[in-house]
């Protein structure tokens, strides 16, 4: 556990020191991991665990109100499906780990652990959908994916992660985009009414589409040191894999058709979006709606009369009003506990001692402003649940401002440097649409094309880079 000092935590590293470093601190000390034997893979423990059940079936609540259905797929594929969309393989063959032998037997065609499940599921496909009536299919896989990554981190890339994975198809061009469309919006609302984090959506550039994908959307955010994470994504197949896999139906005017196809996935990255948008000094700051305790309660003076049971009253009456709520009376003094509970990020800690009791009220402490007021016993449950709708929209707020105050218009490539060397965040610029410029600007920035967004800005006609016309504005920014 780290030491205490003056009521902060000792030991973590600062974020204006090493922000990387201040990050896997955070995560260690929360007891959110822990690393395993296996190279590249991590252990999720129960508290950070607890955070990706939340997010679980918050989302999955919101797949079933828009039609999807869960379903389970092979984690091992063929190698010849795999291979059966050109550029789909050739974007995975550098992730993908094999298996070739089976007991003590090689196998007769070496079998891939899924880096994604688009051609496992295609393969199904083929044989399910023969006729219009089939449509639209609408598909969600919770499960693992493995891609064999060189340099790993903590929820941000491991080699293998927890995700879902969305696959549905569609008789017209224009269902599937309103699909890919669509499930864009759901990820945004999630993450803006859940996870408290501000995003843009927009498209991908033709280079950082999904391998095998018409086009790709994404919801970006900016982490706390300016730099970019992308969020979730979402894809338009167009009829890539439909082709490659042979997926036809009859049509209403007694026509063979290839089928339109969509795919759409966040992963446990997002876990690592919320320490690095919402965290601080003393460590994590969970969003309420996906905190495993939203509310803890600090017996002070455990030992006199009457205190135990008022927090146990106070449990009970909370924990019956549907608030995750934990009563700490371990053998620790309270400082202790409020330095650990400040660490784990637990939105709203509630101190009970001999003096409250007497006034019939209790100190409510906030994690996010780190401020602590007295309120009355009385319906204190309608007061915790009230606290944690305002620490909410705060901390949503709060990244917002974080934001805006770290984005930049740029007019010229001039501007442009000054908004990545001065600014260290995010800047909004003209682009042609080029991948050789596009790749020029990462060169000499260490940049990318991030998106661009549905809500596009006039910030002239022509590329910041390289002076010919322009087709879009663009975010541009360093990523995780």
């Amino acid at each position: 556990m780290a030491k205490q000092t003056g009521g902060f935590v000792e030991h973590i590293t600062p974020q204006n020191e090493d922000f990387s470093r201040w990050y896997t601190d955070v995560i260690k000390m929360a007891d959110m991991i822990d690393y395993s034997e296996v190279k590249g893979c991590m252990v999720i423990k129960q508290y950070g665990y607890g955070i990706w059940e939340l997010i679980q079936n918050q989302l999955d609540a919101r797949f079933k109100e828009t039609g999807h259905k869960n379903a389970y797929f092979p984690l091992l594929i063929p190698k010849h499906l795999l291979e059966k969309e050109a550029e789909h393989v050739e974007g995975f063959a550098p992730e993908v780990a094999w298996v070739t032998q089976g007991g003590t037997e090689k196998l007769a065609e070496p079998l891939c652990i899924r880096p994604t499940s688009e051609t496992i599921i295609c393969s199904m496909y083929s044989k399910w959908v023969q006729s219009y009536r089939d449509l639209p299919v609408l598909l969600n896989q919770w499960c693992n994916v493995l891609r064999w990554e060189k340099s790993t981190r903590p929820f941000l890339r491991t080699s293998e992660f927890l995700w879902q994975e969305g696959h549905t198809v569609h008789a017209t061009r224009e269902e599937a985009e309103e699909e890919t469309v669509r499930m864009l919006g759901v990820y945004r609302e999630f993450m803006e009414n859940v996870l408290a984090i501000p995003v843009i959506a927009g498209q991908k550039s033709e280079k950082e589409k999904f391998a095998g994908a018409d086009h790709t959307y994404t919801v970006e955010a900016m982490m706390l040191d300016g730099k970019a994470l992308q969020m979730g994504t979402s894809h338009n197949l167009g009829q890539n894999f439909a082709k490659g896999f042979d997926i036809q139906f009859l049509d209403r005017d007694g026509q063979l058709k290839y089928a339109w196809q969509t795919s759409w996935g966040v992963s446990t990255r997002m876990i690592g979006g919320i320490i690095m948008v919402h965290g601080d000094e003393r460590g994590l700051k969970l969003p309420p709606r996906v905190a495993p305790i939203q509310c803890v309660i600090v017996p002070v003076a455990a030992h006199k009369e009457g205190v135990l049971e008022k927090a146990q009253e106070l449990f009970d009456a909370l924990k019956g009003a549907g608030i995750r709520t934990e009563l700490d009376d371990r053998d620790q003094s309270p400082g202790w506990k409020f330095n650990e509970w400040e660490l784990k990020g637990v939105p709203v800690r509630l101190e009970i001692g001999p003096r409250d009791i007497e006034k019939g009220a209790c100190m409510l402490a906030r994690r996010d402003t780190c401020e602590k007021e007295s309120y009355p016993l009385e319906n204190i449950e309608e007061t915790v649940r009230q606290l944690l709708g305002k620490i909410h929209d705060n901390m949503f707020e709060s990244a917002f401002r974080h934001r805006e105050e770290r984005t930049f218009d740029a007019h010229n490539w001039e501007e442009f440097m000054q908004g990545i060397e001065e600014g260290r965040g995010f800047v909004r610029a003209m682009w042609c649409g080029e991948t050789e410029c596009e790749e020029a600007i990462k060169e000499k920035t260490g940049v990318t094309t991030r998106c661009a967004p549905f809500e596009q800005k006039d910030l002239g006609n022509v590329c910041v880079h390289c002076g010919k016309p322009a087709k879009k504005m663009m975010y541009f920014a360093k990523s995780y």
